[in-house]
């Protein structure tokens, strides 16, 4: 248990936001968009940031609108009711371990790159990096917060620095030709770079730790979609003219080391786990408070509950997460599964909370307001995502299949939903 007073403001905010999108996206994320579709994944690039803006705001809307820690599952009951509630909830709790898995161990390719040691050092680097997030977040919110302050500035100023000495190297030939897959490669290099844009509804969980939801999250989300912006579109056109077709397991290493004559692995490895750290820490935030939020209304076990309130810290949800995160680094141990598989079945599964979320917020939104209108661009764009999604929606059918099914035992063993999947009068009485 924690203090009971709000923990985050403005400034927190804009950190999190900022290590929850910003994260991985810039130190891998750009070399293999440019691999899948060439210079024309800069398109892409511009698709994704020109979504990301009202997703955001739209995000945001709500959160302020309806500060609870179920965040998106939350706004999906609103409008939806709980099964769609339950399913949101799902996707995004299941997405954190493969996804934060992903982030540890592209950290761990850069550290790998800078002092040897090859699988088994980005394994151990994975392992570790999950044991600081996790001892952070267990420490509670308010930790978490001054700890994110830090690491989003330090690593907005490496990225910054490795642009500005890398741009006098750019070359506009390296963007010819620009679109050597054929125009049909945009797709998927945007289908791909969902990774690096996942993070506008993470926050959301931690509406309640705000003091003034209302005037503090639309400001950070601002602030943080024009941070994001500027940095990733500069570090996808330098990725493009200065490096071209390299094809080197840490491009961000290569940008310094062109630039600066040097070897500055090191440096990147540094940056890299910087960034990495802050979007780990930003997910199980969020993640951990969802799964208490989850647990309190009835679509996870009880027994996680513990945490959904504003102030206290959920332990036990947490270390649930953290466990999974465990047991698929096991399995990429063991198994040698490559890390697009893991970034694949992350972002589809974000796909599908932005869908279900941006059309509650279609509902929810007053009409005729700026933030509704919002809310409809948001839905238009990731319904697109969605189609170039492909193959890869079919993961977060089965979980939502699987949340179905949870909701259905539990609710009739509870005899908390009537036959139309709905609170019955029984849970409405006991929840008021």
């Amino acid at each position: 248990m924690g203090s009971t007073r709000p923990a985050l403001t403005v400034v927190h905010g804009t950190a999190l936001y900022v290590g929850a999108v910003l994260g991985t996206g810039v130190i891998a994320v750009p070399a293999l968009a440019a691999e899948v579709a060439g210079p024309a994944s800069l398109l892409a690039w511009l698709c994704l940031v020109m979504v990301s803006a009202p997703l955001a705001a739209t995000f945001a809307a709500l959160a302020a609108r309806h500060p609870d820690a179920g965040g998106v599952s939350t706004y999906a009951r609103l409008a939806f009711g709980e099964r769609a509630a339950a399913v949101v909830g799902w996707c995004f709790f299941f997405a954190v371990p493969p996804g934060t898995t992903a982030s540890a161990l592209f950290a761990g390719s850069y550290v790998a790159d800078a002092v040897g040691g090859g699988r088994l050092t980005q394994l151990v680097t994975a392992l570790v990096l999950t044991a600081l997030v996790f001892s952070t977040n267990w420490a509670g919110l308010r930790a978490s917060g001054r700890v994110q302050c830090v690491l989003a500035g330090l690593l907005v100023l490496l990225v910054l620095v490795a642009v500005a000495v890398a741009v006098p190297l750019a070359d506009l030939a390296n963007l010819e030709p620009f679109a050597p897959h054929g125009w049909t490669a945009i797709g998927p290099a945007a289908a791909l770079l969902v990774w690096s844009f996942a993070g506008w509804e993470a926050i959301a969980h931690l509406a309640q730790e705000f003091g003034k939801p209302q005037r503090d999250l639309p400001r950070a989300a601002g602030y943080a979609v024009l941070v994001v912006a500027v940095l990733y579109l500069s570090v996808a056109f330098v990725t493009v003219a200065v490096r071209g077709a390299s094809d080197s397991p840490a491009p961000l290493g290569e940008l310094l080391a062109r630039a600066l004559g040097g070897n500055f692995k090191v440096c990147a490895a540094v940056a890299a786990v910087l960034l990495t750290v802050g979007s780990m820490n930003a997910y199980y935030a969020g993640g951990a408070k969802l799964g208490a939020a989850l647990s309190r209304d009835g679509a996870f076990p009880r027994r996680l509950s513990r945490g959904s309130v504003a102030g206290e810290v959920p332990r036990r949800s947490l270390a649930v997460l953290v466990g999974l995160s465990l047991l698929v680094l096991l399995f990429v141990g063991v198994t040698g599964l490559g890390l697009r598989v893991l970034v694949l079945l992350t972002t589809a599964q974000f796909v599908a909370v932005y869908v279900i979320g941006a059309a509650a917020a279609v509902r929810l939104l007053p009409r005729r307001s700026k933030a509704r209108y919002t809310a409809v661009f948001a839905l238009a764009g990731v319904l697109l995502l969605l189609v170039v999604s492909g193959a890869s929606v079919l993961l977060p059918v089965l979980v939502a299949v699987l949340a179905l099914l949870f909701l259905r035992w539990h609710g009739r063993r509870r005899g908390s939903l009537d036959q139309d999947g709905n609170l019955s009068a029984v849970e409405l009485r006991r929840r008021a």
